[in-house]
């Protein structure tokens, strides 16, 4: 089984960030990428691995490209079990030919050698059809090892109809968005402005990225983890007041429950990633029209941050012995026009392709959003989402740390702000399992 020893950097080939560092020998993949040769007329079967509704994208594909068939095989998503299952196929030696993985755990595999690089097989020409930032989320060692698929760019989804029996203003600023809690708490009639999600650490990530915060960097081959930051822990006590005032519904999100005080306005507004879009459309199809969307609201009147909760891309695992064939699939399926339709359709998030709004069906009004072009407002988030975020080789067991901890808070022990400095512990702890230098800011 090979074995890797070896200093990567991170980030855009320009930008030739130290990063990702494996100081102790770390398991590969069983079995390396290695390109089969491939007779003329030969048809090749390709295995893809997601847990995304790709079906309509892949059925046109296998239409009109009859010697690359691809087989769509649904996994469980990637926290749930989608990322085990590869890791267990790398070290099988059968995985598949491509798989989607997340960018924030790009990291983790790279630092098994788990992904192929995609550079060696000419996909840098193809660089200037994506979104620069999207693109760097892949890059190790000024080299792709994922072809991006798409972001999820913030938004604040609101219901109209609540926040204007309320009379409560739509917010500009996190400020202004613990008042309209406040006024709607009062008025409503049962229902609060919105929830806290214990179980996602994603979507609690991204407030601090939008505040400023950077949970990780490096210096030279050393990792430094700063959750614990000044930045952090700003936005842990503005969710700890509205939990202890009981302003928002301490409630897991895009869960069952979740869903059902969406359709009866238990719940007035979502601050949200774009893709959250058809989560909205599709599990609470009685409140069409009601829904508006906005700016994130603000840490400070004027600013215009944003942030990121989610993102894929599609990877080739080690041990593929169709590349090319993968490739060429992989970048079809995340800029053909036709499958970026579908793909909207099927809610997979903002594109990592360049595109023009109004040639695409995110730049149409929607009924559901009460005729609103909605998705300019997430263009204009994803042109402002702070590109210099990274994300830890770790970060699978570190969102467990963030998730259990908030999930106390939830429960009525503690504050997030206390279990900040906790996290940051059990995030190290993480990091020297790997064998890789760390230390706190």
């Amino acid at each position: 089984m090979p074995v890797r020893r070896k200093v990567l950097t991170w980030g855009a080939a320009a930008a030739a960030t130290p990063l990702l560092a494996a100081c102790g020998e770390q398991a590969g993949a069983a079995r390396l990428t290695k390109q089969a040769p491939r007779r003329d007329g030969q048809k090749v079967n390709l295995v893809f691995w997601t847990w995304v509704p790709l079906q309509k994208a892949v059925a046109l594909w296998n239409k009109t490209h009859p010697d690359i068939h691809v087989e769509l095989q649904i996994v469980p998503n990637g926290l749930n079990g989608g990322y085990q299952k590869i890791h267990s196929s790398l070290k099988a030696g059968s995985p598949p030919d491509l798989a989607q993985v997340e960018y924030h755990t790009i990291p983790e595999f790279m630092l098994v050698n788990g992904l192929t690089n995609l550079s060696k097989y000419g996909v840098d020409k193809l660089k200037d059809q994506y979104v620069d930032w999207q693109w760097s989320q892949g890059v190790f060692d000024g080299q792709l090892h994922a072809m991006p698929q798409a972001s999820g760019p913030m938004g604040f989804y609101y219901r109209k109809d609540i926040f204007e029996r309320c009379d409560a203003e739509v917010p500009s600023t996190w400020d202004e968005f613990r008042a309209a809690a406040i006024k709607i708490k009062k008025r409503a009639g049962g229902s609060l402005i919105g929830s806290f999600a214990p179980n996602s650490a994603l979507w609690f990530a991204a407030f601090s990225w939008q505040r400023g915060a950077r949970w990780i960097r490096t210096e030279g081959d050393t990792w430094i983890v700063d959750i614990d930051s000044e930045a952090s822990r700003e936005v842990a006590d503005f969710w700890d007041g509205l939990l202890r005032d009981e302003l928002v519904l301490a409630m897991p999100d895009l869960t069952s429950g979740w869903y059902r005080a969406a359709q009866t306005g238990r719940m007035a507004s979502w601050p949200g990633p774009q893709w959250g879009d058809a989560l909205l459309r599709g599990n609470t199809p009685g409140t069409k029209g009601k829904w508006r969307v906005t700016t994130l609201p603000q840490w400070e009147k004027g600013d215009n941050a944003s942030a990121n909760q989610g993102g894929s891309a599609t990877a080739v695992p080690q041990g593929s012995r169709h590349p090319v064939e993968a490739i060429e699939f992989a970048h079809w399926l995340n800029t053909d026009a036709k499958s970026i339709d579908l793909l909207v359709e099927a809610g997979y998030g903002w594109p990592a392709a360049r595109i023009d709004l109004g040639d695409s069906a995110l730049g149409k009004p929607d009924a559901f959003f009460g005729g609103q072009r909605y998705n300019e407002v997430f263009q204009e988030s994803d042109g402002n989402v702070d590109t210099s975020w990274k994300w830890a080789p770790t970060t699978s067991q570190s969102f467990e740390h963030i998730k259990d901890a908030m999930g106390r808070v939830a429960a009525g022990n503690g504050t997030l702000v206390e279990a900040l400095g906790d996290i940051q512990g059990r995030f190290i702890d993480d990091f020297k399992a790997k064998g890789l230098k760390v230390r706190s800011a």
